[in-house]
């Protein structure tokens, strides 16, 4: 299995990458990024969740837990497909630093538009044979129905919450649905479309990827959104009441973080129906997961040991109260239907036994933010499962040197890390010099962990202006993107470096049957060139 090979990945969301277009996208621009990965010698590619997003932008509260983000498609892509015309990419004018939701979403869902028109208009026959067999698809079909008729709904209630629709629609009325079929077809059709082009080109990257040696670590989040496809069309699998209203809600307990923990308002499973019918639902989830990542990172893997339930209509989490998932019975279920799961769980927050003994039952190895572990019971939250110094790590670990929710380590070491902590450091790593980030990677690197994943923001030494998101705030997050170059062969050939120095360089090559071996050169015969 990939996570039981000594191997280092990168953490970049898509829609970080550079281009023109406002946003980072499925394009060129992924393709050139994944050549510079595998020159740097990076085994893994991880990414945030890929759904479409909603209000606050975040890729961790989609319409949707199956369907593909709409703004990550690639406007050159749709230029070369014939779908669009020059003029229509010329003038847009948009920041290169970062993404403006606000400019760009209106902008690229009237591209789609006009795409989905041009489309409309007759020709493409070999595209609508292929756009017939995508909807065919064993890991499309549950949900992409249900899917493109709540976007249509959407779209018809002026983009308000489900809650907020004509009682017929919010309860699912079966004469309602099939009239609203009738008369939003056109539109219906728009958002399968749309998704056709999401998934085709997402395949093209994930097959460059793999092309190049490269495996995909995608992310589960534990829950979905209130606002989703899924909730409505599965409102029996949720604990919602008789009108479709949360009964109780998602989130996590007072903590060293937050006094009054963190109330996220996600609806909770009903794990007494999923269990009746036989975990359908999640097998629908992680078929379609497998068929688009290669590996799967489990998002708050407490909560399917135990989680945290709060009533709906609380302001805070503070009154919640724990109560029993059933994870044995869900794994056991998954793994009987896929085989074993390559899984990583983050295993982050208050760990018990009883989520450790879950997560080795398993197998899967769980998550070492490197910012977590230089400090003492005094600097790091007493909770927290975790090892002193890098050098404790165990095997059957990915260690980061930070997430997405945390600073980058720039950031981290400069503004937020105590004297305590930078002492600690310095007395680990001898020096820091002017990059601190560099040396923090390396400890990473030197670890005994069989993987470790850096975000591409500590290889460019990015400070504060880089952090990806900060958890409990609504303004400013997931809109960091690289500059055009930033990734360059210099930055490249001192990743591989440090990579062949601790036995992480990924030379593979494929050997034309899609498997793939190493090749790790050595440092003379790799200074010199050969590859």
């Amino acid at each position: 299995m990939v996570l039981d090979q000594r191997t280092a990945g990168i953490l970049l969301h898509p829609t970080s990458l550079p281009g023109p277009f406002g946003i980072g996208d499925l394009g060129p621009q992924a393709i050139r990024f994944l050549d510079w990965a595998r020159d740097a010698g990076f085994f893994l590619w991880q990414v945030l969740p890929l759904g479409p997003t909603g209000y606050g932008d975040s890729p961790y509260q989609c319409f949707s837990a199956f369907a593909g983000n709409p703004y990550l498609i690639s406007p050159e892509l749709l230029l070369k497909e014939g779908l669009v015309e020059e003029s229509d990419l010329e003038g847009v004018g948009f920041k290169s630093d970062q993404v403006d939701y606000g400019h760009v979403i209106p902008w690229k869902l009237n591209l789609l538009r006009k795409a989905y028109g041009r489309f409309e208009d007759g020709g493409f026959s070999s595209m609508r044979k292929r756009m017939a067999a995508f909807q065919r698809r064993k890991t499309v079909q549950p949900w992409l129905k249900d899917y493109a008729l709540f976007m249509a709904l959407k779209d018809a209630n002026g983009g308000r919450c489900w809650l907020e629709w004509p009682m017929e629609f919010r309860a699912r009325d079966g004469a309602a649905l099939r009239r609203a079929r009738r008369q939003y077809a056109s539109e219906i059709r728009f958002h399968v479309f749309v998704q056709y082009l999401f998934a085709s080109q997402w395949g093209c990257v994930r097959e460059a990827a793999h092309q190049r040696g490269i495996r995909i670590v995608g992310d589960l989040p534990i829950y979905v959104a209130l606002d989703s496809a899924d909730t409505w069309a599965n409102q029996e699998l949720f604990q919602l009441d008789c009108t479709g209203m949360p009964t109780h809600v998602a989130g996590v307990p007072p903590d060293y973080f937050s006094e009054d923990g963190q109330l996220w308002g996600n609806p909770l499973y009903r794990w007494d129906k999923m269990r009746e019918e036989g975990f359908a639902w999640w097998i629908d989830r992680f078929r379609t997961l497998l068929d688009t990542f290669d590996i799967v990172r489990l998002d708050h893997f407490i909560g399917f040991r135990n989680y945290w339930s709060v009533k709906w209509g609380e302001k805070t989490a503070r009154h919640g109260k724990w109560i029993m998932a059933p994870g044995e019975e869900l794994f056991d279920t998954l793994r009987s239907e896929f085989g074993p799961l390559p899984v990583i769980a983050e295993d982050l927050g208050v760990i018990t036994k009883a989520v450790e003994e879950l997560r080795e039952r398993y197998n899967f190895p769980g998550m070492e933010p490197l910012q977590f572990v230089w400090g003492t019971k005094k600097t790091i939250p007493p909770t927290r499962r975790g090892s002193s110094l890098p050098v404790e790590i165990k095997p059957n670990t990915v260690v980061y040197t930070g997430t997405h929710d945390n600073p980058t380590t720039r950031e981290w070491y400069e503004e937020h890390a105590t004297d305590e902590e930078h002492i600690r450091i310095l007395q680990y790593l001898g020096q820091i010099g002017e990059r601190p980030e560099k040396g923090i990677m390396t400890a990473g690197f030197a670890s005994a962990a069989n993987t470790v994943i850096v975000p591409v923001q500590d290889v460019l030494g990015v400070g504060t202006k880089g952090r990806m998101n900060t958890p409990g705030t609504q303004r400013g997050n997931w809109q960091w993107r690289f500059e055009e170059g930033s990734l360059d062969e210099q930055r490249a050939r001192t990743m591989r470096d440090q990579l062949i120095a601790f036995q992480r360089f990924n030379g593979s090559m494929s050997n034309g049957n899609g498997t793939h071996r190493k090749e790790v050169p050595t440092a003379r015969g790799h200074l010199a060139g050969k590859r």
